[in-house]
């Protein structure tokens, strides 16, 4: 069967690796174990984190939205990411580049999104009141505690309707705080550490909101755990005397 490089592409980039590995090979076995290179050490295995916070106490996300979030949307990347990690470390000295490039695309994809999914369950279940010295070193960052939440829900706003990410994070190469947009899973700033994490994918907000994102991000940060934002923000103070 003759299967040319778009086709094989168009079907691992759509979630079909294996199928795509049949077909190039002609066969059911996978081209990765015939020549295998000399391996490293085996890849590790991830599981879902739990929940840290009680889903029926979350004000304004209903338990049904957020264990669904975390059982489908993040228990799902966690499981892809072991497959795709799985099929990397059969890869063989004969492997077609496009195929590993392929793989490592969408190890990227799904190994952001467990880490993003992480943070964003990890700084949910609070009460929403800033304080602490992240608070103080975002007023001087924004000249305000409200000018940042303002940027922060322009930030969020400017994603509703599609697919991404709003983050504050702690950028180690300068040292400065900073909101980033983040798309696809696979787009954020290098070397940064996420301190704050909201989820604008529609389904963090779908079941509950329909489109009116403006509502989830309210409900969001009527929600965020600040103690863990300091602790994030703690552990960066110390990550940038390292990193220098």
């Amino acid at each position: 069967m003759s299967v040319t490089r778009r086709k094989a592409l168009g079907l691992l980039m759509g979630g079909g690796a294996a199928a795509a590995t049949t077909a190039l090979m002609g066969r059911s076995l996978s081209p990765f174990e015939e020549k295998p290179l000399p391996q490293g050490p085996a890849p590790s295995v991830f599981a879902p984190k739990p929940l840290p916070f009680d889903p029926t106490k979350l004000k304004g996300i209903s338990e049904r939205l957020i264990v669904s979030h975390h059982d489908n949307n993040y228990a799902g990347a966690v499981k892809n990411l072991n497959g795709v990690r799985a099929e990397l470390a059969k890869a063989s000295k004969d492997t077609p580049g496009f195929l590993v490039g392929g793989l490592r695309a969408k190890e990227l994809v799904y190994a952001n999104s467990m880490t993003l999914h992480e943070a964003y369950f990890g700084n949910l279940g609070g009460d929403g009141k800033a304080d602490g010295p992240i608070t103080k070193a975002l007023a001087t960052t924004w000249g305000s505690l409200g000018t940042w939440e303002q940027t922060m829900r322009a930030l969020g706003m400017s994603l509703a309707g599609g697919s991404g990410w709003a983050i504050l994070d702690l950028h180690l190469p300068s040292g400065e705080l900073r909101l980033s947009w983040a798309g696809d899973h696979s787009q954020t700033l290098a070397s940064s550490l996420p301190l704050l994490v909201m989820d604008m994918y529609e389904h963090a907000y779908q079941m509950d909101y329909g489109a009116a994102a403006a509502k989830y991000i309210e409900a969001f940060l009527q929600n965020v755990n600040w103690d863990e934002v300091n602790r994030r923000f703690e552990r960066g103070q110390k990550a940038l005397a390292a990193f220098k």
